[in-house]
């Protein structure tokens, strides 16, 4: 039997950069809806500034996940926020965001 497989995104914004960021997500692509094995998606909003904002992907498999992370369709999801990215860097100014991600297996519910 396949284990569930969750993937935690930790997203740092600097304060300029929250409603940006949260307007992306608004309006998001929908890419990661047509992977295989993708379930659902909850980006939460931290309740204190300084923390980070959380986007929990839940999977059929690492497998998948690991897909995911390699398709034209993550380039696609992201491709936004990589623009804003690169568009700070040219400016030469520190990124608006940085992420991290951490993976787990579901082992209760």
């Amino acid at each position: 039997m396949k284990k569930k497989f969750v993937a935690i995104n930790y997203i740092n914004c600097k304060p300029h950069y929250r409603e940006r960021f949260e307007q992306l997500f608004a309006t998001r692509a929908g890419a990661i809806d047509r992977i295989p094995g993708f379930k659902h998606m909850e980006v939460l909003r931290p309740t204190k500034n300084n923390d980070n904002y959380l986007i929990v992907s839940h999977w059929e498999s690492e497998e998948n996940f690991k897909t995911w992370t390699k398709s034209p369709e993550f380039i696609e999801g992201h491709k936004r926020g990589f623009e804003d990215i690169k568009l700070a860097k040219e400016k030469g100014e520190e990124p608006p965001m940085s992420s991290d991600f951490k993976t787990y297996e579901i082992i209760a519910r």
